[in-house]
């Protein structure tokens, strides 16, 4: 490998690894939160990740409450955005990157409970260049929907 040359990590490679070992998904996810550290506020536990697909997971508590004691929106965007970025980060082909390009939010009912948001893009075609707009919902305890997002990611060749 010349000095030029980025060592490249298979993110889903890496994800799968650590799944053997007992505590594999917290330290997956504490590797995620050290490259992005901003995620780390939300305390987020990355629980499924697999092409098209990724769960993440929040505790309520304190420090992602609001006023009213519900989950913060912004603590929601921010796991819609782990979420979906993870979700597309694996699923695009070798040698595409991508960057959200915006985000839509809709909040549908009071946060009260632990969430999990969930990105799903079995139906979409991520191998296309341009804007992709991937869905994220996020459940409360009871299935129900809390919150959910729109999260354009634009795809290129690097």
């Amino acid at each position: 490998m010349s000095q030029t040359e980025e060592p490249v990590m298979n993110i889903l490679k890496v994800y799968d690894r650590l799944q053997q070992y007992p505590l594999g998904k917290v330290l997956f996810t504490k590797a995620v939160c050290h490259q992005a550290p901003y995620f780390s506020t939300i305390r987020p536990l990355i629980t499924d990740l697999r092409a098209n697909y990724c769960e993440v997971q929040i505790k309520k508590r304190r420090s992602v409450t609001n006023h009213i004691n519900t989950v913060h929106a912004i603590a929601m965007c921010n796991m819609a955005e782990l979420a979906g970025g993870l979700m597309t980060d694996v699923s695009i082909p070798k040698g595409a990157r991508w960057i959200p390009a915006g985000m839509t939010v809709q909040y549908i009912k009071k946060a009260k409970t632990d969430l999990t948001a969930v990105a799903d893009a079995s139906d979409i075609d991520l191998s296309v260049t341009g804007n992709v707009v991937i869905p994220v919902d996020v459940k409360d305890t009871n299935g129900d929907t809390v919150f959910h997002a729109d999260i354009t990611m634009n795809v290129k060749q690097k």
